[in-house]
Formats: structure tokens, C-alpha cells, sequence
């Protein structure tokens, strides 16, 4: 967990969320007519059943979950109160939400975050190398443009999603470090691939760790996510097996008076700070440059490095903290995430003063609070966007929460990104007491795939 996470407000299309007949960063939308309703090819799964209307269609496709969770890429500067007033996303329109599969970058990086998602990881049988796994990647890519296109899957669909749109279906698929020894492809294996080092607040599960293969789901629809699932899982054959499978969400479009940044299962407003596409630097910050010059191979041109932790949150020891507290840990306010040293007035953008002392000269904003030690300019500029879901998997016997954050972070560099923030996090953040890493992984998420190609074609086939 850091501060560097953004919303989009809802209704207010901005950098990396695709307005009517605009394009994301991950690849275009499909075009609506000129009413704002979907064209009869974008909802090919089935007709959704007098669910789009033609003035929801242009929301729905383009703030989807974005105006209502924390982690959207696409950020905008708005506080959550000058938002007040705007329409809310009606429910009924959110299906109509497509997400293109081909593109310069994999859909599911930048696209705004959805209100449900599932990781997995998946490592290739024994026997099983280079032909297979691109057998494999050609399976899944084709799986995935159908699916995220709103049709039916190719070889024995389910059904479980027949009466829905596309709901903003994104598949992503990355390549772990043991994936290159399988495949005799050691050569191509990038350096920023190398093991994580070890933090102090990992408790790492190995089995829940790492893998061959990785896939990141999201929907603004349970069903469609796991139909999703479901897909991927039959597809892989007797070519792979799932090693882990981790299930998230986040808030609902729609479920606030207003379009406002989400809390997290700790109660707070989860993020003010992520990268935003509009900035500069953004690209050079996330996705590896198609020129070569960062060192990567030739194949990783225009992806991206996806860090994935399991992060379990001490939800009984945080709450028996009071509001007081809980906000000098994280050094904003509960109530709506203005930072500590901002006033009365403050909103949850107003930039945080580090300095900002009391009368009895204590710094406002505590020097081991989460937010003061993840900002960038605290890191040499470090930064990632990350698009986590929140997970619940259950209260065990003794009335515990197994409960927490799938964070998943995005960067151009793994160890000028992650690394960086989570050694700082590690030597004092006030946080570290609350949470525990679970589990760990590091995946190369290549670039988008262009039409006729599946994803990882010119690693496996270079």
C-alpha cells in the first residue's frame, strides 16, 4: 500500500479514460452512435435487455468503475467535494463498457479500475516448452478479444454471461522469471525480472508466489469476471496448471451520492497520488520504450512490470486505534483524505505540507506516516500506478479476517519503482505494524498485441 493512488470522478472524462468515440491509452472504445447507445456489434454476447440508455451509454463506457475506485490510472485533480452534483453512472449502463484488446499496451493497465477482478497464476506442465506455451498465448489472446468484445467464447462456452454486455472485460497476461528456463528462452529474460529482495514485513507463502504464467481479469460484473475465469482456466489444457488464484473487488459504480475517491477495508480514502497519462513522465514511468533505450529486449517494447502482492491488513489492531490515531498513521484525514497539515479547509489534493508544525512545534504530518514516506519526492521521484482490489476470503475460528489488498502496481522499471518506495516503507512506516505481504509476485506484462497477433507473439516467436 502507498499514496500514490488516484479516482477519476465519474462523468468527467479525462487522460486515459475513453469518452464516446475516444480512445484509452490501452486501445480505443468501441464508437457508440451519435445518441451515446452502443452499436448493435458491441453487445454481441446478447442484447442487453433495454439496459443502455442514450444518455448513460457515454458514462458507463467511459468513467465506468473509474468514478468510484481507488487505483484508477486516469487521475484528475478534482477533490471528491467539487464533484458534488455531477451524474452518477447509472447501474443499468455499466455492460455496455468495451475495453479493446488490441492496442500499443495491454488493456488492463491504465484502463479504469473495475468493481471486480481475479489474479492467477498459472506454471507450465512437465514437457511442456516454447510450442506449447505459444499454442497456449494464441489460445488465450483469441479467448480474450472474444470475451472483452462481448461475444461467446470459442470452444465450449458456459453461458454464465450470455444476458451481459462486455461490462469493461479486460484480460492481461505477463511472464514470470522461472517461464524463460521452461522455455529455453533464458536469452530473452529481462534483467528487471530478477527476485524481489526480501522486506521485513513479508511473510511470504511460496505456493501463493510467483508462477510460469500470470492473468489479470477485471468486470464491472461478477458473472462476466468469472465467466472470464473460467474461459482462461479451460483454455490452458494440458499445457498449464493453476498454481494460485487470488479473487478482488472494489466499490460499485454508483454506489456513492457522488463521484469520490473509495476507501479501502481500513476505512480510508485510498489514494491521492498515482501517475497520471496527462503528466509528461508518465510513460517513461510505466511502460518500457519501444526505442531500446532502457535496456529491455526488443519484445517488451511498450509493456510493463507488474509487481503482485498479497497484502493481509490487521483489521482487529487497526481498529482498536482511535480516528486520531489511525489518521497520524497515514497522515491524512479520515473523513476525506485531506492531509494532516492542510487545515480546516484542506481537500483530499491539497499538496501536503512536510514541514507544517503545531503551536507546540510537532510536525503535523508525523515523520513515519505512510503517506509522508511514499510520496515521490521523498523516493528520488519513484513512482507506479497501481490498480489493486480489495479482498475477503473468509473469518477463521477465532473470528479473525482473512482480509486486505491484491495490490498490483505498474512500472517502465521494477526496481526504480517498487523497490525503491517498499525499502523506504520498510525502514519506518507506521503502517508496517497493521499489514502483512503474504505473497509476492513479478511478472513482464509485454506490450499490446496488434490485430492478427496474440500477446507474447514476438517473445515466442522472435
Amino acid at each position: 500500500m502507498t499514496d500514490q493512488s488516484t479516482t477519476v470522478p465519474s462523468g468527467a472524462p479525462s487522460e486515459g479514460v475513453p469518452a464516446k468515440g475516444a480512445s484509452s491509452v490501452d486501445g480505443p472504445s468501441k464508437n457508440t452512435s451519435s445518441e451515446g447507445a452502443p452499436s448493435q456489434k458491441a453487445i454481441s454476447r446478447r442484447r442487453l435487455l433495454g439496459t443502455a440508455g442514450a444518455t448513460g451509454l457515454a458514462l458507463g463506457a467511459a468513467g465506468g468503475a473509474a468514478g468510484y475506485a481507488a487505483g484508477s490510472s486516469a487521475s484528475s485533480d478534482a477533490s471528491s467535494s467539487s464533484d458534488a452534483g455531477k451524474e452518477v453512472t447509472p447501474l443499468s449502463s455499466l455492460g455496455a463498457g468495451e475495453v479493446m484488446f488490441h492496442g500499443k499496451h495491454q488493456p488492463g493497465i491504465t484502463t479504469p479500475l473495475q468493481a471486480r477482478g481475479h489474479l492467477v497464476a498459472f506454471d507450465l506442465v512437465a514437457g511442456a516448452g516454447r510450442r506449447e506455451a505459444a499454442a497456449l498465448l494464441r489460445r488465450w489472446s483469441e479467448t480474450a478479444r472474444r470475451l472483452m468484445a462481448g461475444e461467446a467464447a470459442a470452444q465450449d462456452d458456459t453461458g454464465v454471461a450470455r444476458d451481459a454486455g462486455p461490462s469493461s472485460l479486460t484480460v492481461t497476461f505477463g511472464f514470470g522469471h522461472s517461464f524463460f528456463a521452461r522455455t529455453g528462452l533464458e536469452k530473452q529474460r529481462p534483467d528487471s525480472l530478477d527476485p524481489l529482495p526480501d522486506f521485513s514485513s513479508d511473510q511470504l507463502d511460496k505456493a501463493r508466489s510467483n508462477g510460469d504464467l500470470w492473468v489479470q481479469i477485471g468486470a464491472d460484473d461478477a458473472l462476466v469476471a468469472f465467466h472470464a475465469l473460467r474461459a482462461i482456466q479451460k483454455d490452458a489444457g494440458g499445457a498449464a496448471r493453476v498454481r494460485w488464484q487470488m479473487n478482488g473487488f472494489n466499490r460499485s459504480p454508483g454506489a456513492t451520492a457522488h463521484p469520490m475517491t473509495a476507501r479501502n477495508l481500513m476505512g480510508q480514502i485510498d489514494g491521492t497520488r498515482n501517475p497520471k497519462p496527462a503528466e509528461p513522465d508518465f510513460d517513461e514511468r510505466i511502460f518500457v520504450p519501444a526505442s531500446g533505450a532502457s535496456g529491455d529486449p526488443a519484445w517488451m517494447a511498450n509493456g510493463s512490470y507488474a509487481v503482485v502482492r498479497r497484502i493481509r491488513m490487521l483489521l482487529d489492531d487497526w481498529e482498536q486505534l482511535s480516528q486520531k490515531e489511525q489518521e497520524d498513521v497515514i497522515g491524512r484525514r479520515k473523513s476525506d483524505g485531506a492531509p494532516l497539515s492542510g487545515g480546516a479547509k484542506a481537500t483530499e489534493t491539497t499538496e501536503m505540507d512536510l514541514e507544517k508544525t503545531d503551536s507546540q512545534g510537532n510536525l503535523l504530518v508525523p515523520i513515519n506516516a505512510h503517506a509522508r514516506i511514499s510520496r515521490p519526492d521523498q523516493n528520488g521521484g519513484a513512482a507506479m500506478l497501481r490498480r489493486p482490489f480489495s479482498f475477503h476470503d473468509g473469518i477463521d475460528a477465532k473470528g479473525v479476517p482473512d482480509a486486505g489488498l491484491l495490490f498490483v502496481c505498474w512500472q517502465a522499471d521494477p526496481l526504480r519503482g517498487f523497490v525503491t518506495v517498499q525499502r523506504k516503507l520498510d525502514r519506518g512506516d507506521a503502517l508496517s505494524r497493521f499489514i502483512r505481504h503474504e505473497s509476492s509476485g513479478l511478472f513482464a506484462v509485454p506490450g499490446g498485441a496488434a490485430k492478427g497477433e496474440y500477446v507474447g507473439q514476438r517473445l515466442l516467436e522472435g
